[in-house]
């Protein structure tokens, strides 16, 4: 879309707002601040009852601003989930999922071959169109290869990382993971920028956080709207913190994570305030997955009520803590209760800047601006997908599942358990079990833990289904799935580097080896 014809839009938008909302602000469209947490359970936040309370400055944002308690990812794994936060589409569409196996999680590991398709419209590239200065700070994982740079995505900067901190690594068969500014690579995890997996202290939620605050006084300098996608990793095992913060927490190294994330969150707000644009800047804050149980209680989040965690489709792999602030434009303290989808960020985002989505596809995200605004709630489903497989539908307060799965027996002999402690008989099975004939129901208002399903004999289940049906067999005879990404697997593409490698002694040669199928936990 055409620079002139989006900020005619924008104007148009301001002068509604005017009338509906309250007075307008400044000319240009608002800066956007998405805040996007790796493995943050919905239960981390002292806002919602988490119960040492050492998350003061999100509780005050949430107070200052609105609370979603009904918002979901896209996924129950992070690399899916962040492709359909940046493009407003289901995986399934995007091409993030694998075709290797049935229900089966798939990421991108450094050996992976495929990414982001040049096809999707990521949000960064279409805000260009409003005048938007675009930066992410942190984790990509959208893909390693150069055609897949986040540069050539839309962003105008970066610094991070395209996968997590894992590792250390030896540097020949596997190389440690590379970080990056803009197309340069500046060092490598537990290298040029340690974390000390025995103690825990590592120095990156900081560095990430001046990327952030540095990147904001620039642009506000150059009086021009701001994209910022701060998407740090630290609540990801192995979890870190700064030496500040390490030892801090009554909840151990993850709280210690937690509560540097919050004092940062709350640096970031303190300086919208000094700058004195908090009335033209949206904020949300969110995760991209449930917490991961696998690795609690010390290096894993809570979620709460919520049965399992990152992996499954349960409510505890996709529900996410969700907090919306824009000081004089959301009334503050508020509640909303939309049934709310990390690709709703897309369509927000969009709006925000007075721009319309792209037309010559389907976009799964929802437009929260009428939620957050004006309290207008909109009926919409909740899909729930595991790689190529629809797992569960929710529509209203009821949850259908059509399939039910934790993780294979054999894993879960190894110890490997998805939902430690949560064992409900019939739904966390360790075989793939099919429901799709007759789903089971829960009503979530009633039953968030996922424990009591509908007797499949009562009126209310047989009312439920009929609605869930009917959105399912919609979605369904409309899905053309995307080509899927996930599937090929090549170590020779992970010790690719850009120039400017040289100089660290860092380029490897890479191995003799052939594509292979990519192979994902059970």
């Amino acid at each position: 879309m055409a620079p002139v014809a989006a900020v005619t839009r924008w104007r148009l938008l301001l002068v509604l707002s005017a009338a509906g909302f309250g007075a307008v602000g400044a000319p240009k469209p608002p800066n956007i601040l998405l805040l996007l947490m790796d493995d943050m359970g919905w239960g981390d936040l002292g806002v919602y009852g988490e119960p040492s309370r050492e998350t003061p400055n999100l509780d005050r944002m949430a107070a200052e601003g609105m609370l979603f308690p009904n918002f979901y990812s896209a996924n129950p794994l992070c690399s899916p989930s962040r492709a359909a936060l940046l493009t407003g589409r289901l995986p399934i569409r995007n091409g993030f999922y694998t075709t290797n196996g049935h229900a089966r999680n798939a990421y991108t590991p450094q050996e992976i071959v495929g990414g982001i398709p040049d096809g999707e419209h990521l949000l960064p590239e279409l805000l260009k169109g409003a005048g938007y200065a675009s930066k992410i700070v942190g984790k990509w994982h959208l893909g390693h290869r150069p055609q897949f740079h986040p540069l050539k995505h839309g962003f105008d900067e970066w610094f991070g990382s395209p996968n997590c901190h894992f590792g250390p690594y030896d540097n020949r068969a596997r190389p440690n993971i590379p970080v990056y500014r803009d197309w340069e690579m500046v060092g490598r995890y537990y290298e040029e920028f340690p974390i000390n997996l025995r103690t825990g202290e590592a120095n990156l939620t900081q560095v990430y956080l001046q990327e952030a605050l540095d990147f904001m006084k620039r642009q506000q300098v150059a009086q021009r709207p701001f994209f910022l996608y701060w998407a740090i990793d630290a609540t990801h095992a192995p979890v870190y913190a700064s030496r500040p913060f390490l030892g801090t927490s009554r909840r151990g190294r993850y709280g210690d994570a937690v509560r540097e994330i919050d004092d940062s969150v709350g640096k970031i707000l303190s300086l919208l305030r000094d700058l004195r644009i908090t009335e033209n800047t949206f904020v949300f804050f969110t995760s991209d997955n449930g917490a991961a149980l696998i690795s609690a209680p010390k290096q894993g989040g809570s979620n709460g009520p919520f049965l399992c965690g990152k992996q499954t489709t349960f409510e505890g792999g996709m529900r996410e803590p969700a907090i919306a602030w824009w000081p004089g434009r959301i009334p503050a303290g508020q509640v909303s209760h939309q049934l709310g989808s990390i690709m709703d960020l897309f369509t927000t985002s969009l709006a925000l800047a007075g721009l319309a989505p792209p037309s010559d596809r389907v976009i799964d995200g929802l437009d929260l601006l009428p939620a957050m605004l004006r309290g207008q709630l909109t009926d919409r489903p909740i899909f729930y997908y595991r790689g190529n497989t629809l797992m569960a539908v929710t529509l209203g307060q009821y949850k259908a599942h059509f399939w039910t799965w934790t993780n294979s027996w054999e894993e879960y002999r190894q110890g490997i358990d998805f939902c430690p402690g949560q064992n409900v008989s019939g739904v966390t099975t360790h075989t793939q079990e099919e429901h799709t004939k007759l789903p089971l129901i829960f009503h979530l208002g009633r039953d968030p833990g996922e424990r009591y399903p509908l007797s499949f004999a009562s009126t209310e289940y047989l009312d439920a289904l009929r609605g869930v049906t009917l959105v399912v067999q919609q979605h369904q005879k409309t899905l053309v799935p995307g080509q899927p990404q996930l599937n090929v697997c090549n170590q020779a593409v992970m010790n690719w580097a850009p120039p400017g490698c040289e100089k660290l002694g860092k380029c490897l040669t890479p191995p003799e080896s052939i594509p292979e199928k990519c192979s994902w936990p059970h």
